[in-house]
């Protein structure tokens, strides 16, 4: 078989008037191949001629089985089949045959309206960020990308616990300024799973007034946008950076979305900031009542003056052990409140595991064991024991009994009355 270069040289001197047999000649091929080649409209391709090998009997079988069940493993086919040959000889024909029975699963393109839609999602930058107690960690980013105009909005947040996702959620809403008709959310946990959502979610929901659809397994597309954009906070925002906090983070981030959302999108050819007001003015506008999201709990306070959010510790006042606290959080801030009465306040910690303590809870403690350690002055036991004799007279029935007070006063001083 010539090469690409002589079916290229042969046709060009063919093109010039050079006889065949002189182009045969003058490339040392037979006059048959020139003629071929210049009738051919492609290049020449080596095709090898198909054979039986040693898997072609058992093919017709294996391709019943994988039109039943195209995710068969090969090794189970080959058991079924009763191949003894190579295992290996035998997956590289089982891939090869595969594609040809596996369903196909078509991605429409999807056209979003003005304020229709808001995808949201959890990104991990690929960098520990230092938090309270001196770790580092990896800690998840809650980005939101409104459908229509391509406009982003994100914010780390310190767990993917469901009420720091909805404190995050009404974070970037406010920022957002309106409220997307639908808030697209894959199958994390935090959300919901399966055909429930999570605790909190339906009431945050509902507040709102708009519907959060949660995809199905396997359907990246749908939410391809906020997918996308991951990857391109990886490649434009994280490198060279150093981040000292969450707060410096976010800090950072934030001004650097405000850069991003000025750039022209190729898909739209346009500005996201440019194309917000449009959404924005086709969206929800936010409740005039805040909806309830955060940590909230309802505990007695033990005699340790301690109340857990997330996984660590916070002190309260003492002077209400016994009693029923409330305890809020959202993503800065801890209060425990009794009756309505503020008696502890923190900055809420993102490490794991943590003790935060007020030193004006500790003075108050120990003057509270100190009372309570101190001893009690013992009661006089002649106090309140001054009665009028007559009153027990009357108890035993003396007086009813025809006793003089002389016998009675006999009998009270010791002697003996018959």
């Amino acid at each position: 078989m010539i090469t690409l270069e002589d079916w290229a040289l042969i046709r060009r001197l063919a093109g010039e008037g050079v006889p065949k047999a002189q182009i045969a000649a003058r490339l040392g091929i037979s006059r048959t191949t020139v003629v071929k080649a210049v009738a051919s409209d492609a290049p020449p391709k080596y095709e090898r001629r198909a054979v039986s090998t040693s898997f072609t009997p058992f093919e017709p079988v294996v391709r019943q089985l994988l039109a039943k069940t195209p995710d068969m493993p090969a090794t189970v086919i080959a058991e079924r089949v009763g191949w003894t040959g190579s295992i290996t000889w035998f997956r590289d024909n089982v891939r090869r045959l595969r594609p040809e029975h596996r369903p196909v699963d078509p991605a429409d393109r999807l056209t979003w309206l003005p304020g229709d839609a808001a995808q949201c999602d959890l990104w991990f930058p690929p960098r520990k960020v230092p938090l309270e107690d001196g770790s580092k960690t990896l800690l998840p980013v809650l980005v939101i990308t409104a459908a229509h105009s391509r406009f982003m909005v994100g914010r780390m947040i310190p767990t993917r616990h469901t009420e720091d996702l909805l404190l995050g959620m009404w974070m970037l809403l406010q920022q957002l300024g309106a409220v997307p008709r639908r808030l697209i959310w894959d199958n994390e946990a935090g959300i919901g799973r399966g055909k429930r959502h999570a605790d909190g979610v339906g009431a945050f929901t509902g507040t709102l007034a708009t519907t959060l659809v949660r995809l199905k397994p396997y359907d990246p597309e749908s939410k391809g946008l906020v997918e996308r954009r991951n990857g391109f906070f990886e490649t434009s925002f994280m490198p060279g950076r150093e981040f000292a906090s969450p707060a410096d983070f976010n800090a950072q981030f934030g001004d650097w979305l405000t850069r991003a959302n000025a750039r022209i999108v190729r898909t739209i050819k346009a500005h996201p900031v440019d194309l917000l007001e449009v959404d924005r003015a086709a969206m929800l506008p936010l409740p005039p009542v805040p909806p309830a999201v955060g940590w909230a709990n309802r505990v007695r306070l033990g005699r340790d003056y301690y109340v857990r959010v997330d996984s660590s510790d916070y002190s309260v006042d003492p002077a209400v052990i016994g009693r029923f606290v409330d305890v809020s959080a959202d993503l800065s801030r801890v209060e425990v409140r009794h009756e309505g009465r503020l008696v502890a306040a923190h900055d809420r910690v993102w490490a794991r595991g943590m003790t935060i303590t007020d030193p004006v809870h500790v003075a108050a403690a120990k003057v509270l064991r100190e009372d309570y350690q101190r001893p009690r002055p013992a009661a006089d036991p002649d106090e309140g024991l001054v009665r009028d004799l007559a009153d027990y007279d009357r108890a035993f029935g003396l007086i009813d009994g025809g006793l003089t007070d002389g016998a009675v006063n006999g009998v009270i001083d010791g002697e003996e009355v018959a």
